[in-house]
């Protein structure tokens, strides 16, 4: 089968792989139809995640078509039309019985990480029964693809973690996928604001276009300024880090306001500094989180309802044979309008 393929850092080819097979009974085998690109992949291929090793196939977002199950999977049968999620979960171990999927210690993010992922033809999925979903009818199954990572990622680590209630103000930094969905998922609570942070003039139009209240283009205005003049100088009551980066954490705790929240989703290579001589006494909380996907079920049910719409998330699509043209495409966002693109590995018979 065809494969993305890690080589160590900035080196990724387009393989044959053997196709995977079966290694437990809990075990399936998902053709792959469609497929995307992470900003976790950008991290990887950049060398800031030293779990993943030379020779992985990457990706861990995706949907397909279930075409092996082992001997232990009650939940599923071939033929079955599944998203599969970016968290691999036993269901039974003591991080999973805390629903903290995310550290399952069997699972949680192995896919494309420490097990082969979904850029590839055939996938094989660990614990299938319960890192699995079966698509509902008539949705869009690129929209689905969405609900692999970034929308359960950009709502439970920024919009749950970051604690936002209505009326209260919401400042993301970072527009990009997971921010435009921390955007979405945010107004599920009606803030009174949601200021949109980044320094790309197309990701700030598409963002007011999805909802955001304001936006602050860092190359034009002072951040800082800007959001205490929009907050009247109180900060903003959560502050969602969606980049990853020292400046944008630093910049988060600027803004935060007293009994305010930072809600980190960022993968950070390098460290960031805390500021405690300025935050020591404003009673803060900061929060980290690998997304557990406890939330995709509930997310299924808002797009199949039509009350969110994650296809708008999608600006280009890909073969699977086009997949380097791709990487280079969502790498180079500021000049291409990246935002998630979606790799078509194979169509539904």
């Amino acid at each position: 089968m065809k494969a993305l393929v890690y080589h160590g850092p900035g080196e990724k080819s387009l393989d044959e792989r053997p196709l995977p097979k079966l290694v437990t009974a809990t075990d399936a085998i998902v053709r792959v139809t469609r497929t995307t690109i992470c900003g976790t992949d950008l991290h990887i291929l950049r060398g800031d995640v030293p779990t993943c090793q030379p020779g992985r196939v990457l990706g861990h977002e995706g949907v397909g078509v279930i075409q092996e199950v082992g001997a232990a999977v009650t939940a599923f049968v071939p033929g079955d039309r599944v998203l599969i999620s970016c968290i691999s979960s036993c269901g039974k171990c003591d991080a999973c019985r805390r629903g903290m999927y995310s550290h399952c210690s069997t699972g949680g993010w192995i896919l494309g990480n420490k097990i082969d992922g979904t850029q590839a033809e055939f996938v094989r999925i660990p614990h299938a029964d319960t890192s699995l979903y079966r698509l509902p009818a008539g949705v869009d199954e690129e929209a689905l693809v969405m609900l692999s990572d970034i929308l359960p990622t950009g709502f439970e680590c920024g919009v749950l973690n970051g604690r936002v209630q209505p009326g209260s103000t919401v400042a993301i930094v970072g527009a990009g996928p997971i921010g435009l969905a921390a955007l979405l998922t945010a107004q599920f609570y009606s803030p009174a604001q949601i200021i949109m942070v980044d320094r790309d003039r197309h990701r700030l139009d598409v963002a007011r276009t999805f909802g955001a209240s304001a936006c602050i283009d860092i190359a034009r205005t002072d951040p800082v300024a800007e959001a205490l003049r929009l907050t009247d100088g109180a900060g903003v009551d959560c502050a969602v880090e969606a980049v990853g980066g020292p400046s944008t954490f630093e910049l988060c705790e600027d803004i935060v306001a007293a009994g305010g929240t930072i809600a980190n989703v960022g993968v950070h290579g390098v460290k960031a500094d805390l500021h405690l001589e300025a935050l020591w006494d404003r009673n803060i909380t900061i929060t980290t989180r690998l997304v557990d996907t406890v939330s995709t079920p509930m997310l299924l049910k808002t797009v199949r309802a039509g009350r969110l719409q994650p296809e708008q998330l999608i600006t280009h699509r890909f073969a699977l044979e086009r997949v380097l043209d791709a990487y280079d495409t969502f790498a180079h966002a500021a000049d291409t309008g990246a935002l998630k693109v979606i790799i078509e590995v194979a169509q539904i018979a």
